[in-house]
């Protein structure tokens, strides 16, 4: 059962992650284009070919990502409105639900958990530990848990624009 950890590069351009084993090891870094119209990240393994390329659908009513892999769709990510944090994963047909107040979510295909992201609190910059119940299943959950921090990362900002 791997357990990633992923943190987030607080200086520098656009979004930035690294994303290590329990054992420190690298095994992806993600980054994000500076200029483009809704988040693109692209995720590369440790000898720097792209795995999975991310991009939101710039204008829609609910936050939306495609996930991408080998030029491929195989996922579209959907926030759901509602009190509760909840994604669905289409293509997958996954499941995300959160808690809102614990950043906790759990990823789940139908009723099996899949996994379960913990967003540390009180770091420097997004701090995420995933544990991933199957080897298969680690690259469409991390884009999963890059989709939950981008929409984190705008309702932060959409809030902090309203204050003032």
């Amino acid at each position: 059962m791997p357990k990633l950890m992923m943190k987030q590069k607080v200086f520098s351009w656009g979004d930035q992650f690294s994303v290590k084993s329990e054992y420190d090891e690298e095994l992806y870094k993600v980054k994000g284009e500076v200029w483009s119209l809704g988040k693109k990240l692209h995720v590369y393994d440790n000898l720097d070919r792209e795995c999975i390329y991310i991009e939101q659908k710039a204008w829609s009513w609910k936050p939306r990502f495609f996930v991408y892999v080998n030029g491929e769709q195989v996922a579209e990510i959907v926030k759901e409105f509602g009190f509760k944090p909840r994604y669905s994963i289409n293509g997958l047909n996954w499941t995300v639900e959160g808690k809102f107040w614990e950043h906790d979510y759990r990823v789940l295909d139908g009723e099996r958990e899949l996994a379960n992201i913990h967003k540390a609190w009180m770091t420097w910059g997004d701090a995420y530990e995933i544990d991933i119940d199957r080897d298969e299943d680690t690259l469409p959950a991390l884009a999963v848990v890059l989709a939950i921090d981008c929409v984190n990362a705008q309702q932060a900002a959409a809030a902090a624009s309203a204050g003032d």
